[in-house]
């Protein structure tokens, strides 16, 4: 997708023409969405209303072609029947009106309308240092798809990596569990394509290849380590929405559990649809919040052992030669960070005081540099105790957050900006955007191939 010049990422390949799912079981076509009936009868009325009870709904009127007609409130009117015209006093009467038939470029542009059911599946799968995640979709509108499944479980494949050098047989039992899950999943539907992925933690393991022959053995799927310029690259084909038509520039960074991934998208010039096309430059440092958090002690972090290790990430960063390609535009109100990962999602949990995390208000947030500061104070004025209590941390990252935020804050003291986006999206949905695209389901006249 993306071309190679000036530091513009390279297309990955690995995608599947024709993903086939584990064997085990038949795949199921797409569930047909279904509404429920109302409960109301065909008459407006409620079903245990009297036959002879006049409804007390407000009228409404309404003109059409010189008639007045009242429609009740919250009832849609069924069209009158068709009648002879009342002749005037003398006069024959007028016969009834013809219905007047759809036009036929209406009737063809539903003919070329797929139906939910033939809409072709596509399934992304990401197997990181912390996570394990799978989302499932069809498309949508141009740009969009709409999610049919998903699946997210922490399970720290990662763990003891950084000072061991080796996935831990704990640690892949955790993740062989979660990918026998995801195996499930896919058995159920007909997944036309899928890519499946690993990152940095069997990217950076001595036994990541012989840990995905057991994956591969136990759940019958097959993973692809990417290297860090493709994980850059679709973690910005992840988020491409929320950069919005008047931004000039975006740093875009994803920070993850072994390594932290980090775009300079540079669309003051031109925009094509694919924003990846845009980056200019990238980097992926060896660190991440559960290697840093592992280093340097997740439980009880003091302001001192914060600071050092925003120190430590500061001094990689420094060493990224391109990071001032973004220098003719950080300094204007156009440009800002925008962050994909448990985070800056945390971060912004904790801002809007959730009692319960909701994607759909955290997707999209923008936040401030006083609110960013804001709530990285109050997490460092926080007790293990403390973290684990809130419902947007909890257990499993009260000893991670915090190494995310040292992180963070080494990002924004390299590219100070007045405002963060955040992101709940990423690798997943940079696959999903990438094989619909390549597939051209989002062209104009498309049709999907009908499964038999």
């Amino acid at each position: 997708m993306e071309d190679p010049d000036a530091g513009v990422l390279t297309p990955g390949g690995g995608a599947s023409q024709g993903f086939q799912p584990p064997s085990g079981g038949r795949p199921s076509a797409n569930p047909a969405p279904g509404r429920q009936a109302e409960g109301r009868s065909g008459n407006g009325q409620a079903p245990d209303a009297a036959p002879h009870d006049k409804p007390k709904w407000k009228k409404r009127r309404k003109r059409r072609r010189g008639r007045k007609v009242f429609a009740r409130d919250g009832v849609q009117q069924a069209p009158p029947p068709q009648q002879a015209k009342q002749a005037p006093a003398g006069g024959e009467a007028q016969p009834a009106t013809e219905p007047v038939a759809p036009a036929p470029q209406a009737v063809a542009e539903a003919a070329r309308r797929p139906s939910f059911q033939d809409l072709p599946v596509y399934a992304a799968l990401d197997l990181g240092t912390n996570n394990c995640r799978l989302l499932v979709a069809v498309p949508g509108r141009p740009g969009q798809f709409r999610v049919v499944d998903a699946f997210s479980r922490i399970v720290r494949l990662g763990e003891g990596l950084s000072a061991t050098g080796r996935l831990s047989d704990a640690a892949m039992d955790r993740a062989v569990e979660a990918l026998k899950v995801c195996a499930d999943k896919l058995r159920q539907r007909t997944v036309r394509r899928a890519r499946l992925i690993a990152t940095e933690a069997c990217r950076s393991a001595a036994n990541g290849a012989e840990f995905l022959a057991r994956v591969k053995a136990e759940t019958g799927l097959s993973l692809e380590i990417i290297d860090r310029r493709t994980e850059a690259r679709l973690a910005v084909s992840g988020c491409g929405s929320l950069v919005e038509r008047d931004t000039d520039g975006v740093v875009l960074f994803d920070i993850g559990g072994g390594s932290s991934e980090i775009a300079l998208v540079d669309v003051s010039r031109q925009r094509t649809p694919r924003l990846a096309n845009h980056i200019v430059s990238w980097t992926s440092l060896p660190v991440g919040v559960v290697s840093l958090a592992e280093r340097f002690g997740g439980r009880d972090v003091t302001p001192r052992v914060f600071q050092a290790m925003v120190e430590e990430v500061t001094d990689m960063l420094g060493r990224f030669d391109g990071r001032h390609r973004l220098a003719h535009v950080t300094s204007g109100e156009r440009f800002h960070l925008l962050g994909t990962s448990g985070t800056v999602t945390t971060l912004a949990g904790v801002h809007l005081g959730l009692e319960r995390y909701d994607r759909r208000r955290v997707d999209g947030l923008w936040m401030d540099r006083p609110n960013v500061d804001s709530m990285i104070e109050k997490l460092l004025g926080w007790d293990f105790n403390a973290r684990v209590a809130n419902p947007c941390i909890g257990a499993d990252r009260a000893d991670l957050v915090l190494a995310g935020c040292a992180i963070l804050e080494a990002i924004r003291g390299i590219w100070p900006s007045e405002r963060l986006r955040v992101a709940d999206r990423g690798l997943r949905e940079g696959i999903l955007s990438e094989l619909m695209a390549d597939d051209g389901v989002w062209r104009r006249n498309w049709r999907p191939e009908i499964r038999q």
